[in-house]
């Protein structure tokens, strides 16, 4: 089931070519071809107006062309080569921003629609035929989805930080962090999450010491890269830490780690931390800058930042800030990094983040501690794991 993929850009397209072929070859397997050979041709604008002059007699760039080696509709191709789709990334690109998705999203779709083409489908006939394609597109697009979650599990983890900001506002023992870190796991979650940070203004040295003896799923301890911290990490010896930017004033933390502007210190301290058997996880904005500095530097994860995702005042914005998530962790999977995802995720903006396939857990504290003021925290977690992808 050879697919060729052949580029004939400018500059080098801004997708990626390995989950382009993994679709084609999925999507060949669905529509029952999978012993064919297709050809897939990214191209620039100007080259697609010229094909579309030069084979349908029209001016100006079209999104995609298809060309089958065998005519016929709905039937099943018997000559190895199936034939060729076409497409322009300029179109595409342009598209996507409009239709507030990704790239791979857009080209996805436009592979789907050339490969029905290829099979014999054909939407300017008639109505009927138009519908005909337009629900066998949905239900390829349906049907590939679900095959890349299958046995993908988009897991949750969850931040107690606040439990202790209550505790410490008074300065007692309860409501206390550790007990909450259990109910939480009896309600399901699959991690814990807590942010030693250098104020000590919630979590406390003692607390993480407790949860690295009682935590039965995950702990992922969040912290700045200082040497105290660093030390305390080594020490304890948590399943994971994440490391974040830290400000004193700042009321929680406000955007991602600049991995470019310290990859020395970093690498430095990752370093550390592979020796001492302990994954690192880099929090990061949805930036190509900062994933590819993520991986220059080891990490085994990184986390994208939603924060300015989930406070969009528009749903214009939302809907590029979401895109800018989707992109950025699929350019961090292809360059073999595991992908989390957390900051301001509620039960409105959660979903959309969780039906991402590339993502693996997702990090939420405030917005289920909210929650469990008002219906108890073992129901506020069930309620979060409602929201994800079913298992």
């Amino acid at each position: 089931m050879p697919v060729l993929i052949t580029i004939q850009t400018a500059s080098p397209p801004n997708i990626s070519l390995h989950q382009l072929r993994q679709r084609a070859e999925r999507l060949m397997r669905l529509c029952g071809c999978a012993e064919n050979e297709l050809s897939i041709l990214l191209i620039d604008d100007p080259a697609m107006a010229q094909l579309n002059e030069q084979y349908r007699n029209k001016k100006g760039p079209t999104n995609v062309l298809a060309f089958a080696m065998q005519e016929g509709e709905g039937v099943q191709p018997v000559a190895d080569l199936l034939g060729d789709v076409i497409i322009s990334l300029d179109t595409a690109t342009r598209e996507a921003m409009a239709d507030g998705v990704t790239l791979h999203q857009r080209v996805t779709i436009l592979l789907i629609h050339g490969l029905l083409h290829l099979l014999g489908f054909d939407h300017e006939r008639s109505r009927a035929e138009e519908r005909s394609m337009a629900d066998r597109e949905k239900q390829l697009l349906h049907q590939l989805l679900i095959e890349e979650r299958r046995g993908k599990v988009v897991t949750l983890a969850i931040n107690v930080d606040h439990v202790a900001t209550l505790r410490q506002a008074r300065g007692i023992s309860e409501p206390d962090p550790v007990l909450a870190a259990g109910i939480c796991e009896l309600a399901g979650a699959q991690g814990i999450v807590v942010h030693l940070r250098e104020d000590r203004r919630h979590i406390q040295d003692r607390d993480v010491r407790l949860l690295r003896q009682t935590v039965k799923t995950k702990l992922n301890l969040e912290m700045g890269a200082t040497e105290e911290i660093i030390d305390i990490a080594l020490e304890i010896k948590p399943d994971m830490i994440t490391l974040v930017p830290e400000k004193r004033r700042e009321l929680t933390t406000e955007g991602g780690l600049n991995v470019a502007g310290q990859k020395k210190k970093l690498q430095e301290v990752i370093g550390r931390m592979r020796k001492a058997g302990i994954p690192v996880s880099l929090f990061i904005d949805p930036d190509t800058k900062q994933i590819s500095a993520a991986h220059e530097v080891g990490a085994t994860f990184v986390e994208i930042h939603t924060g300015r995702y989930c406070d969009a005042a528009t749903d214009k914005l939302r809907d590029r800030e979401f895109s800018l998530i989707a992109t950025a962790a699929e350019e961090a999977y292809e360059q073999g990094l595991r992908v989390n995802a957390g900051h301001g995720l509620n039960y409105l903006n959660t979903r959309r983040v969780a039906a991402l396939g590339t993502i693996e857990e997702l990090s939420i504290g405030h917005a289920i501690m909210a929650r469990a003021i008002f219906v108890g925290l073992d129901q506020a977690v069930r309620e979060m794991l409602a929201l994800l992808p079913a298992r």
